[in-house]
């Protein structure tokens, strides 16, 4: 299947590229970390490395993409499944990014206008801004090559409006919506029932799901979208439609999907193994491909997600010239990633990551109900210490959710210092002691004395994520507290969060708006997303916060909207539901043979990148 091209001599080269590489050899005396630390400190901005050079942020070549070649990319874990509107996992967010197309897609660039995608352009708006209509472009169809019309787009909304279809995390963005009119075969309307900060940004930028593949049977066809919107549909005469449409949309379509973009999987049965590889094949037929205006539809024949739960492995992996593209840890980063052999062959691109990492705190646990105690543990975390011996410097420590670089974020938030002494002090407040001198803190609660003993969950694979449990393990065994880190595989790790049947968890947030809108984080922090499969796994509940976070999604003024969100982010630093640990910088290693690369502010975006004929591994 795949076939190395070019001469011996290549081939030697690479071998030789391996032994020295794990001999240690071929290393400069010089040591480069020094030189490239001083790279970094200079900017918060993307650098690009080429050796220990700080190269041009974007392709400064004059030739033209061609097709051909693929890229291999590394993936920790399978996708949660490939149901574009169920799954909420970054390998699947990943995958989908290929497959399905949206209404909008915004520019790369600030101001990140808004443009069209499916959609001619940007929509229609009513002065009141309750009433979005759009355009649709009359040549898009799906990969088996159904056009894409308004009877689509309708389906996919009430889709995502159907509570029997369990996507909590998605119908929360569209939950001020009243009504979607079909205007035509190509218009389709969306009236709100008020004004939301970014609803052009998510009305534009949901998969578009063809109804003909998703509901063959025509099950959500007679139902009004209006009796799903106000839940009159259980006592409807359609109730037995929605309840067998949403079993059947939550089941069927776990290890199948079709959409309107440039790939998709060709052959489920070899091209997706669990454990092994998901593998997207390039649609010769794309309809965007030659349409002026519209983000790059890609040129590598085909996308390799290959799934290696083990970091280190799949460092290897990538030294052995089996990865085009791998984010490296900074061990990584720092001690093995400046031989000639590796410099020569790879490029390093350094940004700070879109999201955080976080210590999850289930706030309805026994133990953590008391944000007293939540607030200890922060205080036994040492942060700085963290991102100086685990990260190497490359994270920013930060104290909310906010993007740091952000205007809403509140600089103002005094940092929990590790201050062991503070957090015991903390925890005798909250009545936490060693009444029976057996070395573990106890206390009565709801009538029984438990000890001070819980469960640390961290998939395995992500070695970071277990030294964060370790390090505060050490530090809570010195005050009596018994914490037992114990690794998961990831989709049991996912089901046990996911069910909330956890103490304690490390994790971290990706994506979201980032640098380029207004945050929103109503997903993740309002009290409504506890339930089912939201987001607000760690159960926080605060009145407070519930209002600000629906009067923030409704106030067009920035200035009022960012004086909201200090205050909401003043009350999670009290609460400490999440003890927010950093920003990471991340470093992301791509083989020199492509070409096309740009970085942009929220990073490169691969479909642009390309093989010359010369340089082509695979075919």
């Amino acid at each position: 299947m795949r076939k190395i091209m070019g001469t011996a001599a290549k081939a030697v080269a690479v071998c030789l590229f391996a032994m020295q590489f794990a001999c240690g050899g071929g290393e400069t005396t010089e040591d480069p970390w020094n030189k490239v630390q001083a790279i970094l400190s200079e900017s918060r901005d993307i650098v690009v490395l080429d050796g220990t050079e700080k190269a041009e942020l974007k392709y400064a070549g004059t030739d033209e993409p061609e097709f051909g070649d693929w890229m291999v990319r590394h993936a920790l874990s399978d996708p949660e499944n490939f149901n574009p509107y169920t799954s909420s996992d970054q390998g699947a967010t990943q995958v989908h990014t290929y497959v399905f197309e949206s209404l909008l897609e915004p520019d790369y660039d600030p101001p990140y206008t808004q443009r069209g995608y499916i959609a001619v352009d940007y929509p229609t708006v009513s002065e009141d801004k309750l009433t979005y209509t759009f355009r649709l472009r009359e040549n898009v169809h799906f990969a088996d090559g159904v056009h894409l019309t308004a009877d689509d787009v309708l389906f996919s909304i009430k889709t995502i409006l159907t509570p029997t279809v369990r996507a909590p995390h998605l119908r929360n963005y569209y939950a001020s919506i009243v009504n979607v009119r079909k205007l035509g075969d190509y218009e389709i309307s969306f009236e709100c029932r008020e004004p939301y900060i970014l609803n052009d940004l998510f009305l534009g930028s949901f998969d578009i799901l063809p109804r003909h593949f998703y509901d063959p049977d025509g099950l959500l066809d007679p139902v009004p979208i209006g009796t799903l919107i106000d839940g009159s549909w259980e006592a409807g005469e359609h109730a037995d439609r929605v309840r067998q449409f949403g079993e059947r949309f939550n089941q069927d379509f776990n290890r199948r999907m079709l959409g309107s973009g440039p790939y998709g999987v060709a052959d489920w049965e070899n091209d997706v193994l669990t454990g092994q590889r998901v593998v997207l094949s390039r649609n010769e037929n794309y309809w965007g491909r030659e349409v002026d205006g519209l983000p790059p539809a890609g040129n590598v024949d085909k996308v390799v997600f290959k799934i290696i739960n083990n970091q280190d492995a799949a460092f290897i992996e990538l030294t052995n010239g089996n990865l085009d593209l791998h984010g490296m840890k900074p061990l990584e980063f720092k001690e093995k990633s400046w031989s000639p052999g590796f410099t020569d062959r790879f490029m390093k691109g350094i940004q700070y990551a879109g999201g955080y990492t976080y210590i999850g705190w289930n706030n309805d646990h026994p133990i953590f109900r008391d944000r007293r105690v939540r607030q200890a543990m922060t205080h036994l975390t040492d942060r700085e210490s963290m991102v100086r011996n685990l990260l190497f410097g490359l994270a920013e420590p930060v104290e909310s959710p906010i993007h740091k670089f952000r205007p809403e974020y509140n600089h103002d938030l005094q940092a929990y210092a590790f201050d062991p002494d503070l957090a015991l002090s903390l925890l005798n407040e909250a009545g936490w002691s060693d009444s029976d001198k057996d070395g573990i803190l106890d206390k009565e609660i709801d009538g029984e004395r438990i000890p001070f003993r819980f469960e640390f969950l961290v998939n395995s694979g992500n070695q970071l994520r277990k030294d964060i449990a370790l390090t505060l393990q050490s530090a809570l065994e010195d005050l009596g507290i018994d914490c037992q880190v114990r690794e998961l595989d990831w989709s049991i790790f996912l089901e046990r969060v996911k069910d909330k049947d956890f103490a304690a968890v490390t994790l971290g947030w990706s994506g979201g708006t980032g640098l380029r809108f207004p945050p929103d984080a109503y997903q993740i922090w309002h009290s409504s997303q506890i339930e089912g499969n939201g987001s607000n796994f760690v159960s926080f509940r605060n009145e407070e916060s519930d209002g600000i976070l629906e009067v923030y999604r409704t106030d067009f003024d920035m200035d009022r909207r960012i004086e909201l969100y200090r205050r909401f982010q003043e009350i999670l630093h009290e609460e400490q539901p999440y003890t927010f640990l950093w920003k990471s910088r991340v470093v992301s290693a791509y083989s020199r043979r492509f070409h096309g690369v740009n970085w942009y502010p929220a990073g490169a975006v691969n479909q642009e990148w390309w093989v010359e004929p010369t340089d082509r591994m695979y075919q």
